[in-house]
């Protein structure tokens, strides 16, 4: 999260979700932090894997699921839709950061206990 505060210090808030995105794995090279950004994850049906992807906007450490938004303000469905990814990707620990408030990040941190 000490990247993500950078990066909304050094830009402000209101800008696009894909520029607070680059700004984020800049500063994660930056700080030597592992991520894959924009990677496709197969996504399963009753066993089937389907042709469709699941594209997080950031995997960090291979085990944290990040997603962006740069939004007025986080709802329920941005919550729903990151512990769907979380669930898929039976990763345990997600992150939902919205850039886009000017005073401060808003951020949520969510654990699946199911996967931890």
């Amino acid at each position: 999260m000490a990247a993500a505060f950078e990066v909304h210090q050094e830009q402000g808030g209101g800008l696009s979700e894909d520029i607070y995105q680059e700004c984020l794995e800049l500063e994660l090279e930056m700080r030597s932090i592992p991520f894959s950004s924009q990677k496709e994850l197969a996504v399963f049906y009753k066993g089937q894997r389907l042709k469709k992807y699941y594209i997080p906007d950031l995997l960090v450490c291979e085990h944290i699921v990040v997603e962006l938004k740069a939004v007025a303000a986080l709802a329920p469905e941005h919550e729903a839709q990151l512990f769907n990814y979380m669930r898929i990707t039976q990763k345990p620990v997600g992150y939902l950061i919205n850039f886009a408030p000017i005073p401060k990040v808003e951020w949520k941190r969510f654990v699946l206990s199911e996967f931890a």
